[in-house]
């Protein structure tokens, strides 16, 4: 399957995924980052979606139909949410006619959302993890596909915990895609 990475920061789990051999057809970017030169060094190419604005006006609707745009014209079968910072609403699904796959620093359905470590922690818990999900518009709600628990340990605070669910991730993600592909996964 040709995939399309959604993307926004520094790329380690886009690099993850060209490392795995994975048939990367484009990289989408919201916003300048490392991750467009990861795309670079790997020969991959690379798209820009700027959002126009982070505020109130943003047009959200509007921005995920574009994104949808762009994953079309590059004939990707599989979107791949990589870190992307920019929520897709029901616009994307409805304009994009194919599986999506997301990868969320936590043992959903805890901890929900954008600072799920940092939940974690005020929490208390002493267990979180990564979980690989089928996206749907709903925040961090699809069906799950693979999961796997990291340790809270003494003195964590969310940069360090964040670095050991990331290792997991980059791992795990890599993995869970290529079997969805495959069609080992429901």
């Amino acid at each position: 399957m040709r995939l399309g990475v959604l993307a926004s920061g520094t790329g380690t789990i886009l690099e993850a995924l060209a490392a795995a051999g994975l048939d990367i057809a484009v990289v989408v970017v919201d916003r300048p980052c490392r991750a467009t030169e990861v795309a670079a060094n790997a020969g991959l190419p690379a798209a820009l979606v700027a959002r126009s604005s982070f505020g109130a006006d943003f047009d959200r609707g509007a921005y995920s139909k574009e994104v949808a745009v762009v994953l079309a014209d590059h004939g990707v079968e599989l979107a791949v949410i990589a870190g992307f910072g920019t929520v897709l609403d029901a616009a994307f699904f409805d304009a994009f006619d194919h599986p999506v796959l997301n990868t969320h620093p936590s043992l959903l359905p805890a901890f929900k959302g954008w600072h799920a470590v940092d939940d974690a922690l005020a929490a208390g818990v002493k267990v979180t993890g990564c979980t690989v999900h089928i996206a749907t518009a709903e925040v961090d709600a699809g069906p799950i596909l693979a999961q796997e628990a990291v340790p809270v340990l003494p003195g964590d605070d969310a940069v360090s915990l964040h670095e050991r669910i990331k290792s997991v991730e980059r791992r795990l993600y890599p993995e869970t895609i290529a079997r969805f592909a495959r069609g080992e996964l429901p």
